[in-house]
């Protein structure tokens, strides 16, 4: 039996198989709030057999998009807008869906990448002044943003929880909390960042603090039938950076908080970065925290083969593979990969017709 195709259990939430669909920015929202292409891009990743789908990093707050053109869940109308998303997604596909919530910090306020990507002054219609840990840029074409005070903190930590509670009543069955690729949270984590001599600065326990206590804020806003993870950059990729060492501490301090996944990336934070990549190149990371904790750990990072991905799991170095710009070329590779395996899966009833006469036995029922 394939290990790709078999059920796994992220906390509440029951996946049918270890396919996931990573959240993948689409900059294609006006104000926050979900529009038309969202219904055709997720409708697509709905109904391709993953066994998950995560839907975009999504700001807890107008400041913590990415772009002006990012998905958020600070309002009402963002909520509402959500919430018809996911109920014309339910009406047709049975997979369970998950959102993750975010705060881009130093990196926000920059144009959408087909405009060029990069930063977008405070007094531009599309731009903003960005917060962070500390007064430092991203890089020289960053604005420098202003480092948040306590009173920031917790408001930021309430932020995270309402979101996480709008999430929940838009119909969604998972939270990812973002904790990877340079943004918020990641520059609290990162020495590289972060250069605060208060409680949140300084040593590995005061870094941590804000992630855990985003991460124990949203825990509590959600009930217990919603799951909670957390994605995590493992390595900086830079000398002196945050490492796979101290991302093993921060996934034990979430492990015993009773965090349900760890999905494990890496990079993003820093410029300088020394990242090599490769087939599977951040499974190692994976690996690595999975020996040190008891949560399902995620593995991430051009998985693209069928077999590729049952080794991964079968070596026991994950317990689920994302896929994300893989799964946008071919949003039918879970359907190409059980036939690969000689798995099953159900399609759409739709759908029956085209299974090929060389997959028989592919689409259970038919």
């Amino acid at each position: 039996m394939s290990l790709l195709f078999s059920p796994l259990a992220l906390g509440p939430v029951e996946l049918p198989n270890r396919i996931v669909v990573a959240p993948m920015c689409q900059y294609s929202a006006h104000d926050g709030v979900a529009g038309d292409w969202h219904p055709i891009h997720l409708g697509q990743l709905a109904l391709s057999g993953a066994g998950l789908l995560v839907l975009e990093a999504t700001a807890v707050a107008a400041r913590g998009r990415i772009s002006h053109a990012d998905l958020g869940l600070w309002n009402e109308d963002q909520e509402a807008a959500l919430k018809a998303l996911v109920a014309s997604l339910r009406r047709w596909s049975p997979m369970p869906l998950g959102i993750q919530l975010a705060h881009a910090g130093r990196k926000a306020s920059t144009a959408r990448p087909w405009e060029g990507g990069g930063p977008i002054a405070a007094d531009h219609p599309h731009g903003w002044a960005t917060v962070s840990a500390s007064a430092l840029a991203y890089d020289d074409g960053h604005g420098v943003p202003r480092a948040l005070e306590a009173a920031d903190i917790d408001a930021l930590v309430e932020d995270f929880a309402h979101a996480a509670r709008r999430a929940v009543r838009a119909g969604l069955d998972l939270v990812e909390v973002h904790v990877a690729h340079g943004y918020l949270l990641h520059q609290f984590l990162s020495p590289l960042s972060n250069v605060r001599d208060d409680a949140y600065g300084g040593a590995l326990e005061n870094r941590m603090r804000l992630t855990l206590r985003v991460f124990d804020a949203v825990r509590a806003a959600v009930p217990e039938r919603v799951a909670v993870g957390v994605r995590i950059s493992a390595t900086d990729g830079v000398d002196g950076g945050w490492d796979l060492a101290q991302s093993i501490e921060l996934a034990r301090a979430l492990d015993a908080r009773g965090c349900q996944f760890i999905h494990v990336s890496s990079g993003g934070l820093d410029r300088r970065q020394r990242i090599a990549a490769a087939p599977g190149y951040q499974v190692p990371f994976a690996e690595a925290i999975r020996a040190q904790v008891a949560m399902p750990v995620i593995a991430v990072g051009l998985i693209t083969a069928p077999h590729q991905a049952e080794a991964i799991l079968a070596e026991g170095r994950a317990d689920a593979v994302a896929l994300a710009r893989g799964i946008l070329y071919d949003p039918r590779w879970p359907w190409h990969a059980a036939a690969e395996l000689g798995a099953t899966l159900a399609p759409p009833p739709q759908y029956l017709r085209c299974e090929p006469a060389e997959a028989r036995g592919v689409f259970a029922g038919n």
